[in-house]
């Protein structure tokens, strides 16, 4: 069977010369309206060699001209050439969270052939969520000259009985170690290790199994339905990114671009049923609005769609939160299966009539009720999704509303720490 996540080139830092704790930081996508937060990464960093100049976090989204992109590859570059390369690996992470829990990983590549993140795809790998794709091309701007890339994507495979991890943990004091330090600003601790030849065919086989069309039709009892073996769970827009970027190389290549370095990309795999892995909502911060009128309108749409509600019983409740206040609206029949869902269809239509205001999307509870504290902003709180219900609701429903769900919060995401050739 063909193998769709499999051992990678990996290239590290040789950390007896580099500083751990200054070269990894944290994805992205966080923390996009705390610029306190990237002054600090900035002060820590200083001019120690760090993925920090290798990245653009969405805070700076702004300025993403041929300026910023052309100075992120110069810096790529002149990094690059210090990396230490680890042919045919997969690495073994062990990541202390914030909260003291140790979440369990494997570094490996995905084959993008396999990766479809349109509405309606029934790919092996798929979204999760709705992808924005106005976001997609100032990180395809960025990569489509780079050298190499950081992954922050995490990808979920369902694996109740823990077969693929099971093996590799009780292995694990085999493995020689790649890396053991702090995450900066209180972000934990990570420790990996390079798993051995007899652990990398151990991963690949497993998780051929576990794409089965018989293993899937059991265990979802469906019938109809592709096989999804690999949910994005998070850095799906890195993801497109790479997949688009890819797509752009296939168009001038053909055929042969099947070889090139750029069909993989390099990702986390974790097991949705990791006790440590902990599914957050995504909150909302709308900015640009009068608090008040906003809490009046949302509580008019929830009563104009529980009365049009017809095919869900679900009673759903929003806390509407800004300058000091906490209001509840409430659903008393949904719009959507998920309250995020319903919210999220009430602050599209708003925007769509507004377009002076703004919405961010917030991880953790004391980031939205600080920014929902300034003047014309207020936040949304609601319960999130379970664990149990994803796989099968992107199985039946295809990807969910954007932002539906965070994988813990936001200091215990994923850090750029390995990095791929991709030219």
């Amino acid at each position: 069977m063909k193998k769709i996540f499999s051992r990678a080139d990996i290239l590290l830092p040789d950390f007896t010369k580099v500083n751990g704790e200054t070269w990894a930081v944290i994805a992205c996508d966080q923390f996009t309206s705390e610029p306190k937060y990237w002054n600090a990464v900035k002060e820590k960093v200083g001019d120690a060699p760090s993925t920090l100049k290798m990245v653009l976090p969405e805070i700076y989204l702004s300025d993403s001209g041929k300026d910023t992109i052309d100075r992120i590859n110069r810096d790529m570059s002149e990094i690059a050439s210090t990396l230490v390369s680890h042919p045919d690996s997969m690495i073994y992470l062990e990541r202390i969270q914030s909260d003291g829990k140790l979440r369990r990983g494997i570094i490996g590549k995905i084959d993008l052939e396999c990766y479809d993140y349109s509405v309606g795809s029934d790919s092996a790998v798929r979204a999760t969520e709705g992808t924005v794709l106005e976001r997609i091309p100032p990180r395809v701007a960025v990569r489509r000259d780079a050298e190499v890339e950081l992954p922050h994507v995490m990808i979920l495979i369902d694996d109740e009985e823990n077969a693929l991890f099971g093996k590799i943990i009780n292995d694990a004091d085999k493995y020689s170690l790649a890396y053991d330090f702090d995450l900066m600003l209180g972000s934990g601790h990570v420790k990996g290790r390079f798993i051995d030849s007899e652990g990398m065919d151990h991963v690949e086989n497993t998780l051929s199994l576990l794409s089965r069309p018989e293993v899937f039709e059991k265990k979802y009892s469906l019938s109809g339905y592709s096989p999804l073996t690999y949910a994005v769970g998070d850095g799906n827009h890195s993801l497109a990114s790479a997949k688009a970027a890819y797509a752009e190389i296939k168009e001038k290549l053909g055929d042969k671009a099947l070889e090139h370095p750029s069909r993989y990309a390099l990702c986390e795999i974790v097991n949705l049923h990791d006790t440590a892995l902990e599914f957050e909502p995504i909150y909302r911060v709308m900015f640009g609005v009068e608090p008040e009128k906003i809490v009046e309108e949302l509580r008019a749409y929830a009563a104009e769609a529980s009365a049009a509600a017809d095919s869900t019983d679900i009673r759903e409740t929003i806390e509407c939160v800004y300058g000091g206040n906490r209001k509840t609206v409430t659903f008393e029949r949904s719009p959507h299966r998920l309250t995020v869902g319903s919210l999220q269809l009430f602050i599209d239509g708003y925007l769509k009539e507004h377009p002076e205001a703004s919405v961010d999307y917030i991880h953790g509870v004391d980031s939205t009720l600080e920014l929902s504290g300034g003047e014309n902003a207020i936040g949304f709180l609601f319960d999130g999704m379970r664990k149990d219900e994803l796989f099968a609701s992107v199985i039946c429903e295809g990807a969910l509303p954007r932002k539906t769900f965070s994988m813990g919060e936001a200091k215990d995401k994923r850090f750029y720490l390995e990095c791929r050739k991709i030219k």
